[in-house]
């Protein structure tokens, strides 16, 4: 049974807003993403939604609780989708990060991979055959991505916030598509303003 996934990522935050790396804090949407999970509720509310499921952090709850609201479904929250850990990069201003080497405490491309195969296996074996709105963060939705297309993260365009992509796979295609994704890892990528 094949589960459909409408992977979205947080609204805006005062973060976001102010260049700051946010990586495992949980920050807060500003008026601007608030307005932006309004929009993504609206477009949604028609669709038949079984199940909302975001990461444990802050920003991408909030955005989660209004995109349910309409459906009148609470949110189930994991750590698996959780926004890559900055380590020591957690807070500072991203255009200064540009050049710097990265330090060791910033969580892997693999690690980061396997969260986002083991996600991915997870919502479609709770959810086999339903319909699942997915709240995350842009490094991650990056990773989940490419897991799902068997490319590497250098290939998946940028998630801006509050967008929306829709997925289709079943538990079985998951396994697969991380079996795939693990044997075909791909450079480790660049920090951006996620």
């Amino acid at each position: 049974m094949e589960t459909k996934i409408f992977l979205v990522r947080h609204g805006e935050t005062i973060d976001n807003a102010r260049q700051i790396m946010q990586g495992q804090t949980q920050g807060e949407l500003n008026e601007r993403g608030v307005e932006q999970a309004r929009q993504v509720a609206s477009r949604l509310a028609a669709e038949p939604i079984d199940a909302v499921v975001s990461s444990d952090l802050h920003r991408a709850i909030q955005t989660a609780e209004i995109i349910a609201a309409p459906h009148g479904l609470s949110v189930v929250t994991t750590p698996l989708f959780r926004e890559r850990d900055w380590g020591s990069f957690t807070g500072r201003f991203i255009p200064d990060l540009r050049n710097e080497v990265w330090p060791d405490d910033i969580e892997t491309e693999e690690a980061l991979l396997q969260r986002a195969r083991t996600f991915l296996i997870y919502v479609t074996a709770t959810y086999p055959g339903k319909r699942v709105v997915a709240v995350g963060h842009g490094i991650i939705n990056k990773a989940i991505l490419a897991v799902y297309a068997h490319c590497t993260m250098r290939e998946v365009q940028r998630m801006m916030n509050a967008e929306v992509r829709i997925l289709t796979t079943s538990a079985e295609a998951a396994a697969s598509a991380a079996a795939v994704s693990s044997a075909a890892e791909g450079a480790t990528t660049a920090a951006t303003a996620e």
